[in-house]
């Protein structure tokens, strides 16, 4: 399983890979306000370190337990930002406007990021200790990318009974559903019955 892809359960048990394709909404999955319909995950800064060594910024950088430090009140900030980006991520999903104070919070986290530095002897790059405060400003750049420039590739799955955000990385750019072995294969189950029912002559 790459990175950045996770296993989602459904509200009826079922499970399937799921890969959201940016940072900012994988980290929606992880809960979010109560309208969001997702159980919490992040308890514990350890729950949110033990995610980010899974997540999609474990491909570039070298995102390891020892690595990162995330204090309590960091914790608290990384889901307030988390929270904010669901509303405003489904706004845009839908073809709305998100409040322009939601932005504003957006750009006030992302004061710092988690960077790269330089190995003097060697001239090699190393990943420094990752502090919450770099994680949180990491993934309101990401969230700013996706608005600021993939905003027209942000989708809302269309399953009934499913709003899973995702970017649609496809070259037509005509993906529907959060996965095409859950809510695209149902939809095409409800569409045959829905043809057979149509044409049965009783």
């Amino acid at each position: 399983m790459n990175a950045g892809t996770r296993m989602v359960t459904g509200a009826d048990g079922q499970r399937w890979l799921f890969d959201p394709g940016s940072l900012c909404l994988e980290l929606l999955l992880t809960g979010g306000p109560a309208e969001s319909g997702r159980p919490e995950l992040l308890r514990t800064p350890a729950d949110l370190v033990g995610w980010l060594t899974e997540s999609r910024l474990a491909r570039t950088a070298e995102v390891h337990r020892r690595q990162v430090d995330v204090r309590p009140s960091e914790l608290r900030r990384i889901k307030e930002l988390r929270d904010i980006a669901w509303r405003v991520m489904t706004t845009l999903a839908r073809g709305g406007d998100p409040a322009p104070e939601q932005l504003e919070a957006i750009n006030d986290y992302a004061q710092d990021s988690i960077h790269p530095e330089l190995e003097p002897s060697t001239r090699t790059v190393r990943w420094a200790p990752m502090t919450g405060e770099q994680v949180l400003g990491t993934i309101a750049r990401d969230a700013i990318d996706v608005i600021g420039g993939s905003v027209s590739r942000l989708r809302e799955c269309a399953g009934e009974d499913c709003s899973l955000l995702f970017l649609d990385t496809s070259r037509p750019g005509n993906r529907r559903w959060c996965s095409m072995r859950r809510c695209g294969n149902r939809e095409k189950v409800r569409a045959f019955r829905s043809r057979t029912r149509n044409d049965d002559p009783r």
